[in-house]
């Protein structure tokens, strides 16, 4: 039996355990004056837009929005990229304000609406999860605007642990490259009734954790809607 152990490599190796940190994984080198700094020498300014329902809109109104639109998407020159983050809404504190506020109303008729409405908001919350929607755009600034050579097709596959450069070098050129660029944005934007503004370093870093530490709640919400969507119309 020990000639067998031994002829077998895998069985020899040692127990030793696994040392690592989650951020060696993850692109982002530092978060320094409301920009994201990346480890390959790239940057990026996030935006958080508002929404607009172009469904209550009238028809011209919507033939407007939709010309403003073509006008912000024909004036850029670089890249942006847009992000539609979907959450589960909790509306627990809303139906507890409620309660607090109706022992306050001395009207019989305005009471018994507001009783009315929760009880609404109640039986709408167990028939259809209740939904949010967060619109961002990004402004990505490229390393090779640092005058970054490209990389070898041996090194591709290796991600880089620090900054070619120092972060007050990387940081100078990042606001120069985008700062205009957030500018015209948010001018943009406002031609179409939404407002833009950046993000904080504070609220950056909630957005990358919520995005690496997704809500186990909102893949629940996915399979309840595909089983809906899969589950066969019963016929009468």
């Amino acid at each position: 039996m020990k000639n067998i152990t031994k002829s077998i490599p895998l069985l020899n190796i040692p127990d030793v355990p696994l040392t690592g940190i989650t951020q060696e994984h993850l692109p982002l080198a530092d978060i320094v004056k409301d920009i994201a700094l990346m480890k390959d020498g790239g940057a990026a300014i996030v935006l958080e837009s508002t929404s607009l329902n172009f469904g209550l809109l009238s028809e011209r109104e919507q033939e407007a929005v939709v010309a403003a639109f073509a006008g912000l998407i024909n004036s850029l020159s670089f890249s942006i990229q847009i992000l539609i983050k979907t959450q589960r809404k909790d509306v627990s504190k809303y139906l507890h304000q409620i309660d607090a506020q109706i022992p306050k109303i001395q009207t019989p008729k305005l009471k018994k609406l507001m009783e009315g409405y929760k009880v609404f908001i109640a039986d709408t919350i167990k028939k259809k999860n209740v939904l949010g929607k967060r619109f961002f755009i990004i402004i990505p600034f490229s390393p090779f605007e640092l005058g970054l050579k490209a990389k070898s097709i041996i090194n591709i596959s290796k991600p880089a642990q620090t900054l070619p450069y120092t972060k007050d070098y990387v940081l100078k050129k990042a606001i120069v490259s985008l700062y205009p660029k957030r500018d015209h944005l948010i001018r943009q934007a406002g031609r179409l009734g939404l407002k833009m503004r950046q993000l904080s370093a504070e609220e950056l870093s909630l957005l990358f954790y919520e995005t690496y530490n997704p809500n186990p709640e909102i893949f629940k919400v996915r399979k309840e809607e595909e089983n809906e969507t899969s589950s066969p119309t019963p016929h009468p």
